[in-house]
């Protein structure tokens, strides 16, 4: 059972609103596009993971997605963590196309396509690392002794997997094709029989690892260097995608097309708090939506955001991302 399912990640979020509101002449929007377009391939290898999960695990089992947690001083990304009272999976999945060779005495992966080699960071030293920080997150809330398996799944199913070998057995204990992974999880299943935890223990755990996930919303702006003057204002016409949108007597009315519609403001306000954080003031809305009037920039605040604080002149509103599908 699924009580974690798996979202469009923020930073996706943070890039697609950065590419509608950058300048088609940008000198950073090739780079964003890149991005965009490999997160964007990264996220549709995990869903179709899922596809493959669905209905594959017993009913007892758990299933957790997209989990950042935090070992001591440092959190770590999990794409997905299955639970069970007799042990943990934790599955790190990879998008490589092409041929793929596990470097184990340089700890690299080595992708050959089309011709040419490229150097990727090995994801067996990735997960293994992964295990350990699960273990001594586990430490810090008294849990001991239930089995950590780290499985790397290889999404795209024409990827061809090869290594030395000598390091052929350890490998294939790790790494797993994605059409091969329910066969997998269910050996696993058959293997572990012994319950570690109480079903009370187990049920625990879960809301524990609910709990310890913080998504990581860093400044797409800060990251990639770019200047807030350079971000477009305004509402985004969905049928032209022109900013030349105007609220004329309760509606959007776009100049150029014609486009009319009632509640396109949600979308920028998202946009907003997607480039520039959480926190915005009246005086900030009407700037970015280049509107005037501070009865209805109040009235779309109180829609829109989740909560308030402040006097009524200097009151900070905090908003929240609902399109994450």
């Amino acid at each position: 059972m699924i009580i974690k399912k798996r979202e469009v990640p923020y930073r996706i979020l943070q890039l697609q609103a950065l590419v509608k509101r950058l300048p088609a002449g940008h000198p950073k929007i090739q780079e964003i596009n890149e991005q965009l377009s490999k997160r964007l391939a990264g996220y549709k290898s995990e869903k179709a993971v899922d596809y493959q999960l669905n209905g594959a695990l017993e009913k007892e089992v758990i299933i957790l997605n997209d989990l950042r947690l935090k070992d001591s001083e440092k959190y770590f990304q999990i794409d997905s963590i299955i639970v069970s009272e007799s042990y943990i999976i934790l599955l790190e999945i990879k998008n490589i196309k092409g041929t793929i060779y596990f470097d184990s005495n340089f700890h690299q992966l080595i992708r050959s396509l089309d011709g040419i080699e490229t150097a990727f960071q090995d994801p067996v030293t990735q997960s293994l690392r992964h295990k350990e920080q699960m273990k001594n997150w586990l430490k810090k809330h008294n849990i001991y002794n239930i089995p950590i398996i780290p499985i790397v799944v290889i999404s795209n199913s024409n990827t061809l997997i090869r290594t030395s070998p000598n390091n052929s057995h350890q490998l294939s204990d790790m790494i797993v094709n994605s059409h091969f992974l329910p066969t997998k999880l269910k050996k696993i299943h058959h293997s572990y029989k012994q319950p570690i935890l109480s079903v009370k223990d187990t049920k625990k755990l879960i809301r524990l690892i609910k709990r310890g996930h913080t998504e990581e919303k860093n400044s797409v702006i800060e990251s990639l260097s770019i200047d807030k003057g350079d971000i477009l204002k305004g509402v985004i016409c969905p049928k032209c995608s022109s900013m030349q949108m105007r609220r004329i007597y309760g509606s959007w009315l776009c100049r150029k097309c014609n486009h009319k519609e009632k509640n396109l403001h949600f979308n920028s306000i998202e946009d907003y708090c997607l480039l520039f954080g959480a926190e915005i003031t009246n005086l900030k809305l009407r700037d970015f939506l280049c509107i005037r009037s501070v009865v209805l920039a109040t009235r779309m605040l109180k829609s829109a955001a989740i909560s308030s604080k402040g006097s009524t002149r200097d009151r900070v509103y905090t908003l929240s991302i609902k399109s994450k599908k």
